[in-house]
């Protein structure tokens, strides 16, 4: 029976091949959509999944509290890492690290400039990277290097790196005694080697001083992993309150939590203490896209078929009267649906295999189909049968249900008994459609807004270059020979890079200071020339003299600094930071270093320098030549180390890339609801001008014009659009206000964008109807009426 019911089905696919061709396609549309969400959302929830410790890997991190506001950090100090280390028998491993940063690493004549971590002798016994060669206790060795299997290949060659040195930062001999496989994708960790903290602490004394300081000397990653069997909730309200006995602000007002590695991806964002948000948002929010696609594509499904009811009526009736069951006639209709969304499927997966070159390049994924895992074909599959039992149950039972007299007399009214479901449901998919609309120009117009926000400092020619020893200790000379060479206008350095700020700590003394009070800043240590060379402002006050002594204690606030600390008259005040006076010398106006969709960060700057070289290339001179004599003065002073550099244009174009990705995407599937839309609306628009040609071609020879026939046959639809775009705005205008409610710098929706995405979804409308109007218009009205 059920061999019969698909020849019937496949009978019926291949004589309705207009309609057949529009379900196909609006279904194959939809489905890829969700199919590819799918594959997107899978990958995300993906994220360090590969390891075998996921489950019980965990970053230490420090809610702190900032005058009743919690805020919390991923820094946290050496001290607590051995304090959880030694006193803690629930954490099995614990391994410190440095936020992960640039290092020069030399293998003879190759130099380069890759970005690792440097971490505690646990840190692989935490991270089970796989090996290829070596193991986890390769760190043991403060003079050891793990490397990740394309650094080992870019630094050697063909060779075998392991027992092999290199020379890093043109310090020190380096053995590797270890390869990893490169990280994949997937994977929150981004680092081509591993260097022992222990070799941090030779090299630099003020790291293996912090081990001796306070609970307040924050500034470093600590990792841990919990015994097997051992969960958070037991260990969390032991380790809460462990720094509060010490008698340090920072220390007193901060709580200890841990946040596991299953969370570091999604739930990024930190509100009140608790991870409560973050890329999750976006997650859910393209989860709900993909489902309204495929819901569209449904919607049209069921139309197209109920609406062609009147065509198989006479075949119900006549199966009917020949003992057919009315069972029998779902299990048909349903099977004919299974066929068509099958075949939609598979055009799906083709479609989806063209996409997704083009897709990963936009997302930044690294997405496949996996057509060798059974459990893709399992789930993809069943959706697919889902979706076909969704899409034609409506169907199936409104035609299973025609009386076979009334049939067979020619006296059942099928049109009028499903016109009112058609409309809605027609109303349901083009208001899916509208709020996608909607939101892709919202999302536009905060990003333009954004965009055309002043930042404070010019970026335009502004360049960025990381020091190392060799540029530190030549740092006069580098600096003469750059503005000699007429390559560079202005140069200085600076503890953070123009587009952010790297290090915060307690202003703990301030005039009509409240008792208990203390306020969290952006520290920026910098060197003369800074705000001259990023073209930031003084508002008050005056700038460094360039006298390292003279200017130990005088500071800098910008106006975010001054409100918050509720300065009036601020030159010429003393603050204290960590017990250290510091004289305020002047106010500089504000500058986006963070993000641009948020307030200005409160910062104090300081005299002292960094690891960043900022400096701005000569407007007289072709960028390219400017560049090429800054690289080589770099390499005269620091041969050692490749040059690179970033221009800050660029940086603060990436604090975008989120937004633009959501924004491109929103585009991407508001046009391809749209076009399944259309699709369903083109189909309707035939089948009507093919219901009422007799009625046409009447009005036609009493008299009627083109015009007059493509208004009878548009205006039913554009009223449908029209009560659609009524429906979709204050449901858009609820959920983006939600969404713009998380910047502190937003647009303010006004009726315009309402306005223009109904003059599109209408003049789109008109568009797809009218070929079908039209045509029906222009038709002979003799072949019409030649049968009445």
């Amino acid at each position: 029976m059920l061999k019969n019911n698909f020849k019937i089905a496949w009978r019926n696919l291949t004589n309705n091949k207009v309609y057949s061709t529009i379900n196909i396609m609006g279904l194959a549309a939809g489905m890829a959509v969700a199919l590819l969400i799918g594959l997107w959302v899978s990958y995300q929830y993906s994220f360090d999944k590969y390891l075998p410790n996921y489950g019980q890997s965990y970053q230490v991190r420090r809610n702190f509290n900032s005058n009743g506001d919690t805020l919390t950090f991923s820094s946290t100090s050496l001290k607590l890492a051995d304090a959880l280390r030694n006193n803690y028998p629930e954490i099995e491993y614990v391994a410190e690290s440095d936020g992960g940063r640039e290092h020069g690493l030399m293998v003879g004549n190759t130099k380069l400039l890759l970005t690792g971590k440097q971490a505690g002798a646990d840190f692989f016994k935490i991270f089970s990277f796989p090996f290829i060669e070596g193991n986890a206790d390769g760190l043991k060795d403060p003079y050891s290097i793990i490397l990740t299997e394309s650094s080992a290949k870019a630094l050697f060659g063909s060779k075998s790196a392991m027992n092999q040195m290199v020379k890093v930062d043109n310090k020190n001999n380096l053995k590797v005694t270890g390869i990893i496989k490169d990280l994949p994708a997937n994977s929150s960790l981004a680092l081509s080697y591993v260097i022992p903290f222990s070799y941090f602490e030779i090299v630099d004394p003020g790291v293996k001083a912090a081990r001796k300081q306070s609970f307040g000397s924050n500034g470093f990653e600590l990792f841990a992993k919990l015994k097997n069997g051992i969960k958070y909730s037991q260990l969390a309200p032991k380790i809460k309150n462990m720094e509060k006995y010490e008698d340090n602000l920072n220390a007193k007002n901060s709580d200890v939590i841990m946040q596991p590695i299953q969370d570091w991806h999604l739930y990024n964002t930190y509100i009140n203490g608790k991870a409560s948000g973050g890329f999750i948002e976006y997650v859910r929010i393209f989860s709900i896209i993909g489902i309204l696609v495929l819901m569209i594509a449904c919607i049209n499904f069921i139309n197209l078929t109920t609406a062609r009811s009147e065509k198989r009526a006479r075949e119900v009736g006549i199966r009917k009267a020949i003992g057919s069951q009315r069972k029998q006639l779902i299990l048909q209709f349903l099977t004919e649906s299974v066929l068509v969304t099958f075949v939609a499927f598979l055009f799906a997966v083709v479609i989806v295999q063209l996409a997704l070159p083009s897709f990963n390049t936009l997302a930044g994924t690294a997405i496949f189909l996996p057509y060798t895992n059974a459990w893709f074909w399992v789930i993809t599959l069943g959706c697919t049968f889902i979706t076909a039992i969704v899409a034609g149950s409506r169907p199936a039972f409104y035609l299973s249900s025609f009386n076979p007299v009334q049939v067979l007399k020619g006296t059942i009214q099928t049109a009028r008994g499903a016109s009112l479901s058609r409309k809605a449901l027609v109303i349901i998919q083009f208001s899916c459609s509208i709020v996608l609309i909607i939101s892709t120009v919202i999302i536009y117009q905060q990003i333009q807004h954004a965009k055309n926000r002043p930042t404070g400092y010019a970026t335009n020619r502004l360049v960025t270059s990381t020091t190392n020893d060799d540029i530190n200790a030549n740092a006069a000379a580098i600096k003469h020979a750059l503005l000699q060479s007429g390559a560079v206008a202005s140069i200085t350095t600076s503890s953070s890079p123009a587009t952010g700020v790297y290090w915060h700590s307690d202003v703990d003394n301030f005039p009509g200071k409240n008792a208990g009070e203390t306020v969290e800043m952006g520290m920026i240590a910098v060197s003369e020339d800074y705000f001259k060379t990023l073209g930031m402002q003084l508002k008050e006050g005056h700038d460094f003299i360039g006298n390292a002594k003279a200017d130990s204690a005088n500071v800098i606030l910008n106006e975010a600094g001054v409100k918050r600390l509720r300065l009036t008259n601020p030159v010429g005040q003393t603050i204290t930071e960590f017990g250290r006076k510091m004289n305020i010398i002047g106010v500089v106006k504000d500058a986006l270093m963070d993000s641009p969709f948020q307030a200005a960060d409160p910062s104090l700057f300081f005299f002292d320098g960094g690891s960043n070289i900022i400096y701005r290339l000569s407007p007289g001179m072709n960028t390219h030549e400017a560049i090429e004599k800054v690289s080589a003065v770099f390499s005269t002073y620091s041969p050692a180390s490749p040059f690179t550099y970033r221009f800050v244009d660029d940086d603060y174009n990436q604090k975008f890339n989120l937004e633009l990705l959501v924004g491109k995407l929103a585009g991407i599937f508001a046009g391809l609801a749209i076009f399944i839309s259309c699709l369903g609306l083109f189909g309707l628009a035939a089948y009507v001008a093919e219901q009422r040609t007799k009625e046409i071609g009447v009005r036609k020879v009493l008299g009627a014009t083109v015009a007059q026939v493509w208004l009878l046959l548009s205006k039913d639809f554009v009223l449908l659009v029209v009560i659609s775009c009524v429906i979709a705005s204050p449901i858009a205008l609820y959920f983006l206000q939600n969404w713009l409610n998380k910047y502190t710098y937003r647009i303010t929706i006004g009726p315009g964008v309402f306005i223009i995405s109904a003059v599109a979804a209408i003049t789109i409308t008109l568009l797809t109807i009218s070929y079908q109007a039209i045509k029906a218009a222009i038709a002979n009205p003799i072949k019409s009426l030649r049968s009445e």
